[in-house]
C-alpha cells in the first residue's frame, strides 16, 4: 500500500477505533507521505442519535479518550479537531475546509461503516481529494488467512493454525509514528475551531466509569496491560474464574484502539509459555470473528451462521426475558453476571457463556434478544465478537456449542465460583449463606432461612424455571427444528 502513495501538500487523519497517537497505521503513512497532517475526530449523530440511553459508558470511555489523544498530540505540536455532526458530511467538508489534498484512515469492518466509508469517499473524489485507508485493529484481516483450497475457515481451531503459520515480524510490526512527528499540523482558523466539547453539550451524562476506576485512553490501556503482564503465565488457569484477577481487562481499550493489538500479539508471542499462548488464542479469536464477518454479511442482518436454525421456535416469555435483565432468576451465578453487567458495562468472559446459554437454552428465548441487550449495555461491545459468542451459545454459528451440550447454571457456578466470591459481590442478598448454599439457595430450609434471615421468594427469588426441566424442552426445540443435525 506504502508504494502506491504520492507525497501531498496537506493531508488529514481521520481517528474512529483507533484512538491513540502511536503504533498507528493510518497516522504513521499521513506523516510519511504529506507535508501537514491535520488529525479530527468526529462525534458521529449517525450512531450516537441511535443511543436511547444517555447514561452511556462508552460515550464517556470515547470523551475521555479523545481528551488524552487531544492533549498527546497537542504535546508534539499537531492538534485533534474534534466535530460532531454526521460524519459522512463532516470529513469531506473539513477536507475542503482544510484545502487537503487526501483523507487517510483505518478500516471499519462492520456493514454501516463499509457502507459510511464508500460514500465518504465518493464525495472526496468529486472534490478531487484522495481517500487512503489502512489494516490497524486486527493482525489478519480480510482474505489473508484461507485455507489451503483458498477457503475462508468456519471452524477456529484450523483458522488458528493458519494464523500462527501466517504469522510474522511483518505482520507485527509497529509503525514509527514519531519518525516523521514533525509534520503534524495545526489549522490556522480560529483557535476555538473544534475544540473538545462537553459530554453534555453532546446530549449525554456522566456514568459510574470512575467510581469503576477503569482507566481510560492510552494511558490506561498501557498500566491495564502493564499489570496483566506480570499476571500473564497465570491466565490459563485464573481465566475462567471471575471472583479472582484472571482476564486482561483490555478489551474496550481494544474495541476503541487506545491500545495497539499488534504490540499485544507481540509481546504474548515472546512470553511464550501456557499462559501467553492461551491469550493470544483469544486474540486469534478477534482476528477469527472479523473475518466471518467479513465473509458472512449476512450475520450482521439478524441471519444465523447455519441456516437450518434460522426459524427456531422460541417460546420467548417476555416475563422471563425481563428477569434475565435484572438479574432476578433465581439462579445466583446467572443473577450475579447480569447484575455485573447492568452496574458495570462489564461482564466476565466465562460468564457471558453463562448468561447467553441461560437466556437460550433454559429460558428458551430468542439468541437475538440477548444479543440486542449485550449490545446495549457493553461498555466493549464490539458487533462482530458479540454476534459470534451469541451464536456460540445458542448452537446457531460457526464452530458451535453443540445444540445438546448445555451448560448447567448451578455446576457452573459451584465449578468456577466455588466459595460463592463473585456471586457475593453482585447478589448481595445471599451474602449470609455458606458456600455450598450459595449456589441453590431455594434448598435450603425454611429453618436455615430463617436462621440467615432470608425468604427465598421474597428476599432472592425463586428459580423462575427447573433447569432440568428446561433442558429436555431446549433439546426437543433443536430436535424437533432440524431433526438432520445431531
Amino acid at each position: 500500500m506504502q508504494n502506491t502513495i504520492p507525497q501531498y501538500t496537506k493531508s488529514l487523519v481521520w481517528f474512529r477505533r483507533d484512538l491513540r497517537d502511536y503504533d498507528h497505521a493510518a497516522l504513521y503513512y499521513a506523516l510519511r507521505h504529506s507535508t501537514q497532517v491535520y488529525c479530527t475526530f468526529i462525534f458521529d449523530t449517525s450512531i450516537l442519535d441511535k443511543l436511547t440511553d444517555k447514561h452511556d459508558r462508552r460515550v464517556e470511555f470515547i470523551w475521555e479518550s479523545i481528551k488524552e489523544l487531544k492533549s498527546a498530540l497537542q504535546a508534539k505540536g499537531g492538534e485533534l479537531i474534534v466535530l460532531h455532526g454526521n460524519a459522512k458530511d463532516e470529513i469531506p467538508n473539513l477536507a475542503k475546509a482544510l484545502q487537503a489534498d487526501a483523507v487517510f484512515t483505518n478500516h471499519d469492518y462492520e456493514p454501516d461503516a463499509i457502507s459510511r466509508d464508500a460514500q465518504v469517499a465518493d464525495q472526496l473524489k468529486n472534490n478531487g481529494i484522495a481517500f487512503h485507508h489502512f489494516k490497524d485493529q486486527v493482525i489478519f484481516e480480510k482474505d489473508e488467512v484461507l485455507s489451503m483450497t483458498g477457503k475462508p475457515y468456519s471452524v477456529f481451531t484450523p483458522y488458528k493454525n493458519m494464523w500462527l503459520k501466517a504469522i510474522n515480524v511483518f505482520f507485527l510490526r509497529a509503525y514509527p509514528v514519531d519518525a516523521y512527528i514533525e509534520n503534524l499540523a495545526k489549522p490556522d482558523s480560529n483557535p476555538n475551531f473544534g475544540s473538545l466539547m462537553s459530554l453534555e453539550s453532546l446530549g449525554f451524562k456522566r456514568t459510574n466509569l470512575s467510581e469503576m476506576r477503569l482507566p481510560t485512553g492510552m494511558s490506561g490501556g498501557a498500566q491495564l496491560f502493564a499489570d496483566f503482564t506480570d499476571r500473564m503465565q497465570r491466565y490459563k488457569e485464573a481465566r475462567d474464574f471471575p471472583g479472582i484477577k484472571g482476564v486482561s481487562y483490555l478489551s474496550v481499550h481494544l474495541r476503541f484502539g487506545t491500545i495497539s493489538i499488534r504490540h499485544l500479539a507481540r509481546t504474548a508471542m515472546q512470553m511464550g509459555g501456557g499462559g501467553a499462548e492461551t491469550w493470544l488464542s483469544e486474540l486469534i479469536w478477534r482476528d477469527f470473528y472479523f473475518q466471518i464477518l467479513h465473509h458472512h454479511p449476512q450475520i450482521a442482518a439478524g441471519k444465523a451462521f447455519k441456516a437450518e436454525f434460522e426459524s427456531l421456535p422460541f417460546p420467548n416469555n417476555p416475563d422471563y426475558f425481563q428477569a434475565w435483565c435484572d438479574g432476578k432468576t433465581g439462579y445466583p451465578l446467572v443473577d450475579a453476571a447480569m447484575r455485573q453487567l447492568n452496574n458495570t458495562g462489564f461482564m466476565h468472559n466465562r460468564l457471558r457463556m453463562v448468561a447467553a446459554s441461560f437466556l437460550v437454552k433454559d429460558l428458551l428465548i430468542d439468541w437475538r434478544w440477548g444479543e440486542r441487550y449485550f449490545a446495549e449495555k457493553l461498555i466493549d461491545f464490539d458487533f462482530s465478537a458479540n454476534n459470534g459468542g451469541w451464536q456460540w451459545a445458542a448452537s446457531t454459528g460457526c464452530d458451535a456449542q453443540p445444540w445438546f451440550r448445555i451448560f448447567n447454571p448451578t455446576t457452573q457456578s459451584e465449578r468456577f465460583d466455588a466459595n460463592g466470591r463473585f456471586i457475593r459481590k453482585y447478589v448481595t442478598e445471599l451474602n449470609r449463606c455458606n458456600d455450598k448454599e450459595i449456589h441453590a439457595p431455594w434448598l435450603m430450609s425454611a429453618e436455615r432461612q430463617s436462621t440467615l434471615n432470608i425468604k427465598i421468594g421474597r428476599d432472592y427469588p425463586q428459580p423462575i424455571v427447573d433447569h432440568s426441566i428446561q433442558r429436555t424442552l431446549a433439546l426437543d426445540l433443536y430436535k424437533n427444528t432440524v431433526p438432520q443435525s445431531g
